[in-house]
C-alpha cells in the first residue's frame, strides 16, 4: 500500500500484478537509502521503499490495510527446476515465382524505386526529433550540406572533453526473409556491418548486437522458419567473431479478427553497437570532392546481382524466388576489415553501403547530400538493370586518384574486389552510360530531379505533420541550387577562434555561473560543458533548491537557463517555470536582485530563452504582460529539430561581442520559437536599438522567414533578443550543442582546421567580461 495510487480501490491483485510502464524497481543497500530519498525529492520524483532482501528463499507481500499476506511463494516454485518447454513445427515448401518485370528504362525504375518509404527520404522521420541533444552527438541521420537523412551508423562521444565514443548501426531484410528466413537474418546481419564499417571502431571482435525479432511463430509452420532465422544468425555471427547480448522478441504477431487470420511478416532487426577510439575517425556518404574524385564498388555478390526481396521487385508487387545471401562470410569479414584500414589511412572521402534500391539509390543519395552530379557506367545494357538495383551486399566508396592503387593494395592484400563504376562531377548531370568511353546514354537528370522524386514520397508523409503548405515550401527549396556545387554561401567567420588558455581552465577565480534547471530540462549537460571549455565555473542548480532555501544566486556572477521542455510545456513552452518564479514572492525578488546587478549576466537557451521572455528580462524589464514579446509555436505547427544558418548581427550584447558579422551553423530544436510582437512599438524599439541579435539566413546569406531555413516564421528571421545594456541574452538556437567542432554536423573544408569552434567565442567572452567586471 505504499504505491502511489491514481486509484485507491485497486486491488492486491492488480498492484501486484500490473505492469506499470513508468515505474523501476531497485536495489539500494540500507545505509544509501536515507540519500537516494534525497536525490528522488531533489529530483521531485516518486520512491517508495517496499520492502527488503532477507535471505529465506520466498516473497512475501503483506497488505497493511487489513493486515492479511496475500503473498507468501517459494522462488524455487517459480525460478528452479522449471520444466522444458517443447515447440514442435514442420517446414512447408514454398512454391516462388521468379522474378517477370515489365520492360522499362532505367529513369522509369528510379522512379518507381524511389516512391518506397524504405528507399526515399526518411526527412518525415527526422525533423521533428532532438538530434543534438546532450551535445554528445557526432553523427546524426543528416549528411553534407543539403544535411539529408542518409547516414550509415551513428557515433555519439563519450564526454564533451574527449574523443573516444561509441557507434550503432541498423540492419534489417525484412522482404528477403519472406524468400528465404535463413538468407534474410544473414543478409540483416551483414547490413549492420556494412553499415558500421564507415566508423572506425576498436576492434571487429568488440561489436555487440541486440537482435529484435517480431513472427507470428505460434502459427503452423511459422515456428520452423524463425528457427531456421535465428541458426542461420547465430552462425554467421560466429564466424564474423561478434555477438547478440541481448533484445526483444514478439513472437504472437497474428490475430483473428472477424474469423480472417491477420499475420505480421516475420523479421529480424539486428542493432550493432561498438567502442570508437576517436570519433573524428568516420566517413559520411556525402561527396566530398566532386568533379575530382571516383566511384569504387566493392561488390561482395561478386557480380550475381540477384534482384529476389530487392526494392525494384517490391516496386512492382513481385517477391521473386532468389535473394541475395552472403555466400562467403570470410569475404564480408575481410571487406569491412579493410575498410576500417581505409578509414584509418585517410584514402576514402566518403563511403555507403549497397543495400535499399541498391547500386543507383546509394550514389544518387551520396551526391544530392552534396549536391552535384555523377556519372555512372554499366558493364553491358542487357544487364543496366540489374547492376542498378540489386541489392547485393557492397560498398560505394568516394577516392581521389592518387589515392587509388594503394586502395587497390589493400583490397588485394584483403583478396577483396574493387571496380570502378563512375565519377563524380561538379556540375549538376546525372548519367548512366552503357560502358566506359561509350557514348550510349542509359539515363540522364539533374540532381534536383532525383531530388524531387526521392523526396516525393517523405513530402506526403510531412504533409499530415505540419501545417499545409510547409512541406511543399520546403520541397520546392531543395530545388533551387547554390551557383557555387557543394559550397555553402552563408558561412563567414569574422574572427578567428581559439581554445581556452590552459590557465583560465580550472582556474580558482573563475567566475561562477549557476547552471539552472526545472523538472524536464535536459540541456545542462552540455551547457555546464561548454562553460567549463570556456574556464567558466558551472553549478547546478535545481529549481527545488532555491524553493527550499539551500542555495541563492548572490554568488553568481552568471545565470544560465538551459533547453528542454518544463512541465512538458503544458500551458505552453516555459509558463510553468516563469509561474514558479513570478508567482512565488521570495524566488521572485531573488531573481530581481540578480538581474538589477551590473557585475552580472543571464543567458536562456531554448526554453530557457521562452522562459526569459515570460519573466520579462529581455528585451526589457518593465513591459507589461499585454505587450511583451513571446515566442511562440512554429508556423509549421510541430517540433522542428535543424542545423540551421544564423548570421550575429551588430548588437549589445555583451556574449556575442566581437562575433558581429559571423554566419554560423547552429542547432535548433524547438515547438515554440515563433517570435511574437503583440505591440508594434516594441518591435520598432527593438529594432532601432538592435536588440535581435541573431537571424535565421536562407543559402545566400539574407536573413529569411522561409520555411525550414528559418525553422518557426520567426519575422525578419529573428532568433534571439538581448537587453539594452548587453548582459541578458535568450536565444533559441543552441549554441552549447556546437562549441566543438566534431558536434558540427556540416562546415565548410577550411573550418575544420580551425583550433575551436566558432561558438565557443561565446562562453569565453562570458568569462572575460566578468573578469572586466569584478564588483
Amino acid at each position: 500500500r505504499k504505491i502511489a495510487l491514481g486509484d485507491k480501490t485497486m486491488s492486491v491483485l492488480k498492484i501486484w500484478s500490473a505492469e506499470f510502464q513508468e515505474g523501476y524497481g531497485l536495489l539500494v543497500r540500507p545505509n544509501q537509502i536515507e540519500l537516494f530519498q534525497s536525490v528522488c525529492q531533489r529530483e521531485r520524483v516518486n520512491c517508495e521503499v517496499l520492502g527488503k532482501i532477507d535471505g529465506s528463499g520466498k516473497v512475501i507481500v503483506e497488505d497493511s490495510q487489513n493486515g492479511t499476506t496475500p503473498v507468501d511463494l517459494n522462488l524455487e516454485q517459480v525460478l528452479t527446476n522449471m520444466p522444458p518447454k517443447t515447440f514442435e513445427s514442420n517446414r512447408r515448401i514454398k512454391n516462388l515465382e521468379p522474378l517477370d518485370l515489365p520492360d522499362m528504362t532505367v529513369g522509369e525504375a528510379i522512379q518507381a524505386v524511389f516512391k518506397l518509404p524504405s528507399v526515399g527520404s526518411k526527412g518525415f522521420l527526422v525533423h521533428k526529433v532532438d538530434r543534438s541533444v546532450t551535445g554528445l552527438v557526432a553523427q546524426q541521420q543528416c549528411c553534407g550540406i543539403a544535411q539529408i537523412p542518409i547516414a550509415d551508423a551513428s557515433v555519439n562521444a563519450q564526454s564533451h572533453f574527449g574523443l573516444t565514443g561509441s557507434t550503432c548501426a541498423l540492419g534489417e531484410q525484412s522482404i528477403k526473409i519472406l524468400i528465404d528466413p535463413a538468407a534474410g537474418a544473414r543478409m540483416a546481419v551483414a547490413e549492420c556491418l556494412t553499415n558500421m564499417a564507415s566508423v572506425r571502431i576498436s576492434d571487429i571482435g568488440d561489436i555487440r548486437c541486440r537482435a529484435n525479432w517480431m513472427w507470428p511463430a505460434k502459427l503452423p509452420h511459422e515456428g520452423a522458419l524463425l528457427c531456421d532465422a535465428a541458426v542461420a544468425m547465430s552462425d554467421l555471427m560466429i564466424e564474423l567473431g561478434i555477438a547478440v547480448d541481448g533484445g526483444k522478441d514478439s513472437l504472437s504477431m497474428a490475430a483473428s479478427i472477424s474469423g480472417e487470420l491477420v499475420k505480421a511478416p516475420g523479421s529480424l532487426v539486428v542493432l550493432g553497437y561498438a567502442p570508437v577510439p576517436d570519433i573524428t575517425k568516420k566517413v559520411t556518404p556525402d561527396i566530398k570532392r566532386p568533379g575530382e574524385s571516383h566511384l569504387y564498388l566493392i561488390d561482395l555478390g561478386l557480380g550475381k546481382n540477384r534482384l529476389g526481396g530487392s526494392a525494384l521487385a517490391q516496386a512492382f508487387n513481385q517477391l521473386g524466388d532468389e535473394s541475395p545471401d552472403v555466400d562467403n562470410p570470410k569475404l564480408l569479414k575481410n571487406a569491412f576489415l579493410a575498410v576500417q584500414q581505409m578509414i584509418d589511412e585517410g584514402l576514402i572521402l566518403s563511403l555507403h553501403d549497397r543495400s535499399d534500391g541498391g547500386l543507383i539509390t546509394a550514389v544518387a543519395e551520396m551526391c544530392m547530400a552534396s549536391r552535384c552530379g555523377f556519372g555512372l557506367y554499366v558493364n553491358e545494357i542487357e544487364t543496366a538493370i540489374a547492376e542498378m538495383f540489386c541489392e547485393e551486399l557492397g560498398f560505394v566508396l568516394e577516392v581521389l586518384p592518387e589515392n587509388k592503387r594503394r586502395v587497390s593494395e589493400i583490397c588485394n592484400m584483403f583478396d577483396i574486389p574493387l571496380s570502378l563504376v563512375g565519377a563524380t562531377r561538379d556540375k549538376t548531370s546525372c548519367e548512366i552510360l552503357a560502358s566506359f568511353g561509350d557514348d550510349d546514354l542509359l539515363f540522364y537528370a539533374e540532381i534536383n530531379e532525383l531530388r524531387w522524386w526521392w523526396e516525393q514520397t517523405s513530402v506526403k508523409l510531412e504533409e499530415l505533420q505540419t501545417t499545409i503548405g510547409c512541406a511543399q515550401e520546403e520541397h520546392r527549396g531543395h530545388q533551387v541550387l547554390l551557383p557555387d556545387i557543394g559550397k555553402a554561401l552563408a558561412y563567414k567567420l569574422s574572427f578567428v577562434p581559439a581554445a581556452t588558455s590552459c590557465e583560465h581552465l580550472g582556474a580558482p577565480e573563475s567566475p561562477r555561473v549557476a547552471i539552472i534547471r526545472e523538472e524536464g530540462t535536459n540541456g545542462d549537460r552540455e551547457i555546464a560543458a561548454a562553460c567549463l571549455a570556456a574556464g567558466l565555473q558551472p553549478l547546478d542548480i535545481n529549481m527545488a533548491d532555491l524553493l527550499a532555501g539551500e542555495m541563492t544566486l548572490d554568488s553568481f556572477r552568471g545565470v544560465i537557463f538551459p533547453g528542454g521542455f518544463s512541465y512538458m510545456d503544458v500551458f505552453d513552452s516555459a509558463k510553468g517555470w516563469a509561474g514558479i518564479i513570478r508567482f512565488n514572492r521570495g524566488l521572485s525578488e531573488m531573481f530581481d536582485r540578480f538581474y538589477a546587478r551590473e557585475d552580472t549576466f543571464s543567458l536562456g537557451v531554448c526554453n530557457g530563452c521562452q522562459l526569459m521572455a515570460l519573466l520579462g528580462w529581455v528585451p526589457w524589464k518593465g513591459i507589461t504582460d499585454t505587450k511583451q514579446p513571446r515566442f511562440v509555436h512554429n508556423t509549421s505547427g510541430r517540433f522542428e529539430s535543424r542545423w540551421v544558418q544564423v548570421e550575429i548581427l551588430p548588437s549589445p550584447s555583451v556574449l556575442l561581442a566581437g562575433m558581429e558579422g559571423s554566419r554560423l551553423g547552429v542547432w535548433v530544436a524547438h515547438g515554440e520559437g515563433r517570435l511574437l510582437y503583440p505591440n508594434q512599438s516594441v518591435r520598432e524599439v527593438v529594432m532601432g536599438q538592435k536588440l535581435s541579435p541573431l537571424a535565421y539566413l536562407n543559402p545566400y546569406g539574407n536573413p529569411t522567414e522561409e520555411y525550414p531555413y528559418n525553422p518557426n516564421g520567426s519575422p525578419r528571421g529573428s532568433a534571439a533578443l538581448c537587453s539594452p545594456d548587453g548582459r541578458h541574452l535568450a536565444m533559441m538556437p543552441h549554441p552549447e550543442r556546437c562549441f566543438r567542432l566534431w558536434q558540427w554536423p556540416w562546415m565548410p573544408s577550411s573550418w575544420k582546421s580551425l583550433d575551436a569552434s566558432p561558438w565557443l567565442q561565446m562562453f569565453q567572452n562570458a568569462r572575460a567580461w566578468c573578469m572586466e567586471h569584478r564588483a
